[in-house]
């Protein structure tokens, strides 16, 4: 087996390869355009596959990238377009196998590889939903609230990266071609189950993420009812002030204790007296 491996789309060497081995023009301009769906297209004499890789950045945005793979009966060509270390570090070991391996199974280990470096991205997001669901419950505000934005966002991309890969992992179970020998049918099965799980993490992350922002809500909600109880209890108590003080306020006479020396004091007794009462009365019906 003759293993290619591209590092740079634009390399003139893949222009040479796929000369050599006649390569369709269309699967050479996918591997030099980005944001590729993952798929896998057979040929007369390759299988041409688009893996999808990912990386996530500390701000939750995920950055795409393609991996090309052409699978002939003699030869492996590969093409990265991106920097994945976790895949690297596969490649370069396989490397050092590759006379032992058919093409077909360097595919596996390829596409095995790439599945099995998405969970690092998982896991960072998993760690990063488990904060957020904390600080929901104790610290609800505008910036916590764009950053589950966020997360749903980034969750809809991965879940996007993820299915495409588990329709070209069922494709390859299913497609009848010389390439794929019997014997690698369990393995791919294999990395199906892997996708298939990663998928059912991403459910329930997303669920995770509905609810914080329906804590989120439910917070706002309860704090703005608190607001309006303290504000309604503030108005109640200071209802008879405002009473008193319209009724001496309008000057007429015969009202009581006006010719009084000690006419202010006595209402303003009368007005902190009633005060009290009411916040009493308040605190029997327990407003607060």
């Amino acid at each position: 087996m003759n293993w290619h491996d591209i590092r740079d789309p634009n390399d003139p060497e893949l222009d040479r390869l796929a000369e050599q081995y006649h390569l369709h023009p269309l699967h050479i301009e996918d591997c030099r355009h980005r944001n590729e769906s993952a798929k896998a297209e057979e040929q007369d004499t390759y299988m041409f596959v688009v893996l999808n890789l990912m990386k996530i950045e500390k701000d939750l945005t995920v950055d795409v990238f393609d991996f090309d793979v052409f699978v002939g009966p003699d030869f492996v060509i590969t093409v990265q377009e991106g920097d994945c270390p976790g895949l690297r570090a596969a490649l370069d070991k396989a490397d050092a196998k590759k006379h032992q391996y058919r093409p077909d199974q360097l595919l596996y280990r390829i596409m095995d590889a790439a599945v099995d470096d998405y969970l690092p991205t998982l896991d960072f997001l998993n760690d990063h939903i488990d904060e957020t669901e904390d600080k929901v419950l104790t610290n609800a505000n505008p910036e916590l609230l764009q950053r589950i934005f966020d997360m749903k966002r980034t969750l809809i991309d991965i879940r996007r990266v993820l299915t495409h890969m588990r329709d070209v992992t069922a494709h390859l179970q299913r497609t009848e071609t010389d390439l794929i020998k019997p014997d690698l049918l369990p393995f791919l099965r294999d990395v199906y189950d892997h996708v298939a799980r990663n998928l059912d993490i991403i459910e329930t992350q997303r669920d995770i993420v509905n609810g914080s922002m329906d804590i989120y809500l439910s917070s706002v909600a309860n704090r703005t009812n608190q607001v309006m109880k303290v504000l309604t209890i503030v108005g109640t108590v200071t209802l008879p002030a405002i009473i008193i003080s319209s009724l001496y306020g309008m000057n007429v006479k015969g009202m009581p204790w006006a010719d009084s020396p000690q006419g202010f004091h006595l209402v303003i007794g009368l007005i902190v007296g009633t005060s009290v009462v009411l916040a009493v009365l308040l605190r029997i019906f327990r407003w607060f």
